[in-house]
């Protein structure tokens, strides 16, 4: 079923800005559990069960957390479908800054795997991943790298992903994306700034002279994690790249409209024996806002009806 968009959210901006800040969800009773990752630093978790064996693990955006409305909104569709639910904060993402000196970032899927790992051990087998934007590109490099203790995913659901990191950075960098790059840098400097004041190791001199998302991953994202300036983060962690190990049955869901992406992040697919890859005309940025089905949204009806299919 194509998504036809509310008549009152009329662009593409409306669709992307609306669910973000005027979405309300009421939150699903959670455990909170906090996890050491080998270097010994943590990762807050919130599960949510029903005791029913089956798991669906939700990853979240750029600069985002586990209390964001797309999040919380798929977590109870899934929850009230019968299903336990985990959802989980990056690095630096929650209340409490992490410890290390490393941040979280677009293709960090050793922490995915942290967090998949501690759900094999508590005895899920039937395991499933949806991820939103930056989460949707670290669920499908994650499905297409070999992990050292190679645990299956039965399906997962990626909503509009940036597949490409660096066309998507470049997008953003328009003028009519200013809204959201001013936003995102502000809490990206302030996380730095932050972060420098606990732990040494951090040049924060240079910080007015960062203007956009690529600067900032120039000076930060790509020396503290390893790669060598932004271009080389962004062609070893954009998905794209993975899409053919993908041996996991994957649905991909981005709106033709997503201010945040290039036409890079829309690649043919259409042979792919595991990726159904649908981009429908109206969606926005993990939007897809729906008015009649009782506060469930487009997307996490579409999750739903691929992750639930018994096939």
């Amino acid at each position: 079923m194509e998504y036809k968009r509310p008549p009152i959210l009329f662009n593409r901006h409306l669709e992307t800005i609306y669910p973000a800040v005027f979405r309300r969800v009421d939150k699903i009773p959670v455990r909170h559990e906090r996890i050491s990752t080998p270097d010994d630093d943590f990762l807050d978790l919130y599960l949510a069960t029903r005791d029913a064996g089956k798991l669906v693990i939700i990853s979240h955006g750029l600069e985002g957390n586990a209390w964001r409305p797309y999040v919380l909104g798929m977590a109870r569709a899934f929850y009230a479908g019968g299903y336990d639910v985990l959802t989980w904060n990056y690095r630096g993402c929650g209340d409490e800054m992490n410890r290390s000196l490393r941040f979280y970032h677009s293709g960090a899927t050793d922490d995915m795997h942290v967090v998949v790992k501690h759900a094999w051990l508590k005895g899920y087998r039937n395991i499933n991943l949806v991820g939103f934007s930056l989460g949707g590109n670290i669920t499908l490099k994650y499905l297409g790298e070999r992990q050292p203790d190679h645990i299956p995913i039965r399906k997962a659901v990626a909503f509009s992903v940036p597949m490409d990191l660096h066309a998507s950075c470049r997008q953003i960098a328009l003028p009519a994306n200013r809204i959201y790059a001013r936003r995102f840098l502000r809490s990206l400097k302030e996380k730095v700034l932050r972060k420098s004041r606990l732990i040494h190791g951090l040049d924060t001199a240079y910080m007015d002279e960062i203007h956009t998302l690529i600067d900032f991953d120039d000076r930060y994202t790509a020396p503290l994690h390893g790669f060598k300036n932004a271009i080389h983060y962004y062609q070893s962690c954009s998905s794209l790249h993975f899409l053919d190990r993908i041996s996991t049955p994957v649905l991909i869901i981005s709106a033709k409209n997503d201010p945040f992406l290039s036409h890079e992040c829309f690649p043919a697919l259409d042979n792919h024996a595991f990726i159904t890859f649908k981009a429908p005309l109206q969606g926005g940025h993990a939007g897809f806002t729906q008015f009649s089905k009782n506060g469930l949204y487009w997307s996490e009806e579409r999750a739903m009806n691929f992750i639930d299919d018994s096939a």
